[in-house]
């Protein structure tokens, strides 16, 4: 992103070009493997992206703090009185959301000037919430002068989004974003915070980000209802012996005590995180020795799981997964993210790479009448001031 174009718009939109405002940085993400299991105490791998959210900062003496995006036409003025309102449905709530978490730290917040800019594809499933709540963060604690280690602001932006944009999702995205690591994935538990920084050994093959353009029916509600089955399911399962997640359980385990949970459905729910858990350790030992092939496999183990025992890909992100498979030269593809439209990702030969990307764009578009994006992945660092 040229700075130098968004300080100008700031500019235009703000006035006074004798105090220059901060900028600060925020990637997305994007998730190798381990789909729904960060709320549900297991194991992750996602690395941060190139891609992300800017946000240029400056401190007024007037009490009010002023919101705007070059990605939405929307802006709007808040006073500090009401920076613990909800504003319905407005991406606004996202940087409110991390105001009051300051706020409930006793951060006295003063009159700011806010520009935001991603380049996050919209609706994508690459987290752009997330960006935006860790790049809020980062620059409050930054220029009220709070002291607050990163893991902590990843913390910090899952209550936010939990508490006040009232989105059950776990760590993952927050933690990804705020530790990441150029060309390393974050092996991360979900539930203790531990977490170790995994070399992506992928020589000779990139890493292809593929949007549906299917944007996410990710409703709260169907979101936060897998949050419940899941929570369903480890009620049935605690029933000799309490259990704090899912995770608590290997898949042997699991086999063994499965028929304590007697809906179907819940019964898979459970079984796609725990064999995802599975996965993400296999994962994580064939990338520290270079078994790329076996990598690949989980991926799309992974997939099939999140396609039928979790039920949260769909007719897009199937058919364009199912594409990527068809294609020499690649050994994995998957969903990433949250699921129900938005990205896919594919481990491809990169001197295939350009073929990939024409041929999958072609047999997508026909099966589905949408056209879609493809993205090269560069693994990068977290959030920052830049």
């Amino acid at each position: 992103m040229d700075s130098t174009l968004l300080f100008k718009e700031f500019y235009q939109l703000y006035g006074n070009e004798n105090v220059a405002p901060e900028l600060f940085f925020a990637p997305g993400r994007v998730n190798l493997i381990g789909e729904h299991t960060d709320y549900n105490g297991g194991y992750v791998l996602p690395c941060a992206i190139s891609y992300g959210t800017y946000l240029l900062v400056r401190k007024i003496d007037a009490p009010v703090v002023k919101f705007a995006t070059t990605n939405f036409d929307l802006k709007a003025n808040i006073s500090l009185s009401d920076l613990h309102i909800k504003q319905p449905g407005k991406w606004i709530n996202y940087p409110l959301a991390v105001i009051d978490q300051f706020v409930k730290l006793n951060v006295e917040i003063k009159g700011l000037e806010l520009l935001y800019s991603g380049n996050i594809p919209n609706g994508a499933g690459l987290s752009s919430s997330a960006s935006i709540e860790m790049v809020t963060a980062v620059a409050l604690s930054n220029v009220f002068n709070y002291k607050i280690s990163m893991v902590d602001m990843a913390k910090l932006s899952r209550r936010a989004e939990n508490d006040f944009v009232g989105m059950n999702c776990g760590i993952m995205d927050m933690f990804a974003i705020g530790m990441g690591h150029k060309n390393g994935a974050l092996f991360l538990n979900c539930r203790t915070y531990e977490y170790d920084v995994i070399p992506a050994n992928v020589a000779g093959y990139s890493l292809v980000i593929m949007n549906t353009n299917k944007r996410r029916g990710l409703t709260d509600s169907k979101y936060n209802e897998r949050v419940a089955e899941c929570q369903a399911a480890l009620d049935a399962l605690s029933v000799d012996g309490k259990l704090i997640d899912l995770s608590d359980l290997s898949l042997e385990e699991f086999t063994k005590r499965q028929q304590l949970i007697k809906d179907e459905t819940v019964r898979k729910r459970a079984h796609h995180v725990i064999s995802e858990n599975a996965r993400v350790l296999g994962a994580v030992e064939a990338l520290k020795n270079n078994r790329i092939a076996e990598f690949g496999q989980l991926m799309n183990a992974s997939h099939d799981s999140l396609r039928t025992d979790y039920e949260v890909t769909g007719f897009e992100l199937d058919t364009i997964v199912n594409e990527a498979r068809k294609i020499d030269g690649v050994i994995g593809a998957r969903m990433t993210g949250a699921g129900f439209g938005g990205c896919a990702i594919a481990l491809v030969k990169s001197e295939n790479v350009d073929e990939f990307c024409k041929v999958v764009g072609k047999n997508y578009e026909e099966k589905t009448s949408l056209k879609p994006d493809f993205y090269i992945a560069e693994i990068g660092d977290g959030a920052r001031k830049l």
